[in-house]
């Protein structure tokens, strides 16, 4: 590239980019919309788990050779299933079911990450897997995301009265005769859509932070579902583009002949977003409580 570039304007012209922001897209909206449930229900771990365990489909998938995207869904499901099978009975056996599933899937991945390196054909293998790049996605593989995504969002939308009702009061929920373990099936099912997408658009080691995040941080300033859900789902994507925008355009400044790493753009945009809205709402406290009060 030379000096004469217009770097917004190759930004806008390249079609990896196109991709990126199509997947980055989609990906972000479904991780901001669930990460809200998660958080609220408090199940960042198994959130957590889902995106290590769904590594496991994606290094199998390496090994094997083919494609990412069914290695790191079918794992995640699969994985999803299962802690919901082997815990259902009690909130802490479902902790402890996670964290066997969990550590299994920890094992599992080494190995495979281990057998894809020594094979010599994949050894770009681990840095794929555990810290991605929407910048490296096969176009031909944008579709099913997509559709993928879709049916994510159409999963939360068909239980979302019941997972409503289910997450802030189980009892409740159960009295009045939400099928909660349906409604907990169905959210694990795409709460492991949303993971996996996001372990292959930033990697399985980042994925969480896209999840939970930008939930945490619209949580800081509502409390109501719907905007909590809009304002998670905006910084989610906000922070994706943008993201993308600082990775692709530090080519140019960074003083490097490489760019930085789209994940890492990402992440960092997440988490100056979280601690930002953290020291604000510090502030705005202490302003309330230093206020007089008129007699």
């Amino acid at each position: 590239m030379t000096g004469s570039v217009d770097p917004l304007a190759a930004f806008f012209a390249s079609p990896t980019v196109h991709a990126a922001l199509i997947v980055g897209g989609f990906v972000s909206v479904v991780a901001g919309i669930v990460g809200v449930f998660v958080v609220v229900r408090g199940q960042s771990f198994a959130g957590h788990a889902l995106a290590d365990l769904g590594a496991v489909g994606g290094s199998g998938a390496f090994l094997i050779g083919i494609d990412q995207v069914a290695g790191f869904v079918g794992a995640g499901i699969i994985a999803a299933l299962l802690m919901e099978i082997v815990g259902i009975r009690r909130i802490q056996g479902r902790d402890i079911a996670t964290g066997i599933v969990f550590a299994l899937g920890l094992g599992l991945t080494a190995l495979f990450l281990y057998w894809d390196t020594t094979t010599g054909s994949t050894g770009n293998a681990a840095i794929s897997v555990l810290f991605g790049s929407l910048f490296v996605i096969d176009q031909s593989v944008v579709p099913v995301i997509v559709v993928l995504s879709i049916i994510a969002l159409l999963l939360i939308g068909a239980v979302y009265r019941w997972l409503l009702m289910d997450s802030l009061d189980p009892d409740l929920a159960a009295a009045r005769g939400v099928p909660v373990r349906l409604t907990g099936i169905v959210f694990l099912i795409a709460l492991a859509l949303a993971v996996e997408l996001s372990s292959l658009s930033i990697g399985a080691i980042l994925s969480t932070a896209l999840l939970i995040g930008p939930a945490a941080t619209a949580l800081q300033f509502t409390r109501r579902f719907g905007p909590a859900l809009v304002a998670s789902a905006g910084l989610a994507l906000a922070s994706t583009w943008i993201g993308c925008l600082i990775s692709f355009e530090s080519y140019y400044w960074a003083g490097r002949s490489d760019n930085w790493p789209v994940s890492f753009c990402i992440v960092a945009l997440i988490f100056i977003a979280y601690v930002t809205t953290r020291i604000a709402r510090g502030l705005s406290r202490r302003r309330l409580a230093a206020a007089p009060v008129e007699a």
